[in-house]
């Protein structure tokens, strides 16, 4: 084992905590240990310098993943494929003739009414498999006991989890993306993809730009007064809040609203902790993401909120600035999640692996409500076009 003297060193930190001297460079490689890949076979103890240094310790990088995305999942089937939507038109009103009684005039009432009825049929599915080989034989001389062994393969089962919970995080995000683009492409007239910045700008005559309307809190609060009103327009039936145009309402207990992290937080930062009464701040019930489609490599604003896609319909999609969106329940999901594990031994070679399987079927209902709450400057942040 490699013992290094920090004395000198350690006198110099004294007196900078103690105030002494002032703040001067340090080499923490003097003290902080990175680690290696390969553990270097040669070293030896300080004594005799002939005894190989043992393990100590042996920790299992084994922490579970459970991912963070809005709750979508729906139940399952076990026969069938088909996913299907049946639904019915409001029907016209006619003229109540109980009113309008005539000597001699003749009511008919033998007439048939056919109900407008239509369906909607999801058929597709995706899937994946991730393989992982396992042994004990071969593995048992790196370990001083079972428990260690064990310990080994929990973490391998765990890294197939959280690669497993990674990639269905993101196949989640991506179903709510898709329905995001669609509903941009679809909207000309600000209803259902609400440019928050161009309302606030129009409405008190500034020109506030995207790029400070996150840290503003006259704006933060218009935009959480118009995320809050949309709660209420869309309990109420209509067909403004989809891209059907069908008859639609969403009462609250069916709302899903998710936010982007960058504006949730602003809100409570910005408007809750300097106000008496909160309550009337606050937002509808919602969940959080960290961003839409990646964090990019730097976690920037416009990065987060960023969505760049080809969409189902085949329209290429670009809008950045997105800070939440607000939908029915029957408006996307995950449908018949099927995950499963198959597992062969290879008797020649001593090993067996198991092929971690995944199917299940993403969705979007265009005839449901849905609606983008974004901040973009004028002439900026949307590219769209048919793919």
């Amino acid at each position: 084992m490699e013992v290094k003297q920090i004395y000198e060193m350690m006198n110099s930190v004294t007196n900078e905590v103690l105030g002494k001297e002032n703040l001067v460079q340090e080499d923490l490689g003097n003290i902080v240990d990175v680690g290696e890949e390969v553990f270097n076979a040669n070293a030896v103890d300080n004594y005799v310098k002939s005894l190989v240094n043992h393990i100590g310790k042996v920790i299992f990088v084994n922490r579970p993943y459970s991912g963070n995305v809005p709750s979508v999942l729906m139940d399952g089937w076990e026969f069938g494929s088909v996913l299907e939507k049946i639904q019915a038109d409001i029907p016209e009103a006619t003229e109540n003739e109980s009113w309008e009684l005539e000597d001699g005039r003749e009511y008919k009432q033998d007439i048939f009414y056919k109900p407008s009825v239509s369906a909607k049929f999801f058929n597709k599915r995706v899937t994946f498999e991730i393989p992982m080989s396992f042994t004990e034989r071969q593995v048992k001389e790196s370990f001083s006991n079972r428990e260690q062994l064990n310990g080994f393969l929990s973490m391998l089962y765990n890294s197939v989890d959280k690669s497993m919970s990674v990639k269905t995080d993101s196949l989640i995000m991506r179903t709510i993306n898709n329905m995001s683009a669609e509903t941009i492409h679809a909207d000309s007239n600000n209803v259902k993809a609400v440019n928050l910045l161009a309302l606030y700008n129009e409405k008190f005559n500034q020109s506030l730009t995207a790029e400070k309307a996150i840290t503003t809190p006259e704006f933060i609060r218009f935009a959480t007064f118009t995320i809050g009103m949309y709660k209420d327009r869309i309990s109420k039936i209509s067909t403004l809040f989809n891209i059907g145009g069908k008859e639609r309402f969403t009462s609250p207990e069916l709302l899903h609203v998710v936010l982007l992290s960058d504006f949730a937080n602003a809100s409570k930062i910005y408007l809750q902790s300097d106000t008496y009464n909160k309550e009337l701040l606050n937002l509808p019930k919602y969940e959080v993401v960290p961003y839409w489609q990646g964090s990019g490599t730097a976690y920037s604003f416009d990065d987060v909120s960023t969505i760049n896609v080809k969409t189902s319909s085949g329209d290429v999609v670009s809008q950045s600035g997105i800070i939440g969106v607000m939908f029915d329940r029957d408006a996307l999901g995950v449908a018949n999640l099927d995950k499963r594990v198959t597992t062969n031994y290879n008797a020649k070679a001593e090993f067996y692996n198991n092929y971690y399987k995944f199917d299940a079927g993403y969705f979007n209902d265009l005839n449901e409500n849905f609606i983008v709450f974004f901040v973009a400057d004028a002439g900026a942040g949307k590219t769209t076009n048919k793919g």
